[in-house]
C-alpha cells in the first residue's frame, strides 16, 4: 500500500528540551511501503511476544532530499560557503535544511560506509558543536549549537548502522517504510520463533554467542541485498530487504540482553 506523507520533522528534545522543527523545502510525495497481513493468528501472536519483548525500534530523525549548495552566507560575519559553523569567524550557523545527513560527515550518499569514516568526524563537529562548549556565546549561537549538536548526534547514530541508514537512503527518495507492519512470510516468522525459544532455553554464554553471530550473518546478507536492490533502484526488492533486516537485528538484541 503506498501513501503521501507530510513533510519529516527533526526532533532535537533530546539536547534541548523542547521540541524545534527544521527548515523545511518544497515538500516531496513520500511513498509508504508496508507488508502484508500475517499468515496466519498463531504464528502472528508468537511473533507479537517477540517484539515486544525486544521493544520498539528507537524514533530517528530523518532529512528530507533536498538540494544543497557548498554553505550559505554566516549570519555573523557574512562570510561565503558557512557550513554547520562558520570558518571565518567560527560562529555556529542554524540548521540548514538542504544538509542531508551523508554531507555532514563529508560523504558521498551511499550505503557502504565504512566506521572510521563517521567516527573521527563526529568528535570534531562535537568539540565545535556542543552547547556545553559554547556556554560564553549569545543565546541565539548556543541556540544553534544545541539543534546542530542534535542534528549531527542524530546524523551519526543514522548512518553507523545498516538498518537506519538504509530506511534514512529509501527517505532520502520519498519512500517511507512501515516500521510496525508484519511480513506476510510464514518461513520467517517461524525462523523467529525459533530463535527466540533458542534464547530463552540458552543457559551459557558460548550458545548465546553461536545464535548472536548467525543472526550477525543474517543481518550482513540482508544487507548486502538492499544495497544491490537499492542500486538497481529496484525498490520494492530493496524495502524488503529491510524488513528482514529488523527482524535479524531484534533477534540480535535480545541475544545481548541475556548476555
Amino acid at each position: 500500500m503506498w501513501r503521501r506523507a507530510g513533510p519529516i520533522r527533526l526532533r532535537l528534545a533530546e539536547i534541548t528540551g523542547r521540541r524545534a522543527r527544521r527548515p523545511q523545502g518544497p515538500p516531496a510525495p513520500t511513498e509508504t511501503f508496508s507488508a502484508s497481513a500475517p499468515a496466519s493468528s498463531s504464528l502472528h501472536h508468537n511473533l507479537g511476544t517477540f517484539r515486544n519483548s525486544v521493544g520498539a525500534p528507537p524514533s530517528r530523525s530523518l532529512s528530507t532530499k533536498t538540494e544543497g549548495g557548498g554553505g550559505r552566507e554566516c549570519w555573523s560575519c557574512g562570510a561565503k560557503g558557512a557550513f554547520l559553523s562558520c570558518g571565518s569567524c567560527r560562529s555556529v550557523q542554524p540548521v540548514d535544511p538542504a544538509v542531508d545527513y551523508f554531507r555532514i560527515f563529508g560523504l558521498d550518499r551511499g550505503y557502504d560506509i565504512k566506521d572510521n569514516s563517521l567516527e573521527g568526524k563526529y568528535k570534531d563537529w562535537q568539540k565545535k558543536l556542543h552547547p556545553d562548549l559554547v556556554h560564553s556565546k549569545s543565546e541565539k549561537e548556543r541556540a544553534f549549537a544545541a539543534e546542530q549538536s542534535a542534528l549531527v548526534i542524530d546524523a551519526y547514530r543514522t548512518l553507523s548502522k545498516p538498518l537506519p541508514r538504509a530506511l534514512y537512503m529509501l527517505e532520502l527518495e520519498g519512500i517511507h517504510v512501515d516500521e510496525e507492519k508484519t511480513i506476510n512470510d510464514p518461513g520467517l516468522l517461524m525462523e523467529m520463533m525459533e530463535i527466540r525459544e533458542a534464547v530463552s532455553e540458552a543457559d551459557d554464554s558460548q550458545t548465546l554467542e553461536k545464535i548472536q553471530s548467525q543472526m550477525k550473518r543474517k543481518l550482513e546478507t540482508w544487507s548486502k541485498s538492499f544495497e544491490e536492490a537499492f542500486d538497481k533502484r529496484d525498490f520494492n526488492r530493496a524495502v524488503e530487504a529491510t524488513q528482514r533486516m529488523r527482524y535479524y537485528e531484534r533477534a540480535m538484541e535480545e541475544t545481548v540482553k541475556k548476555l
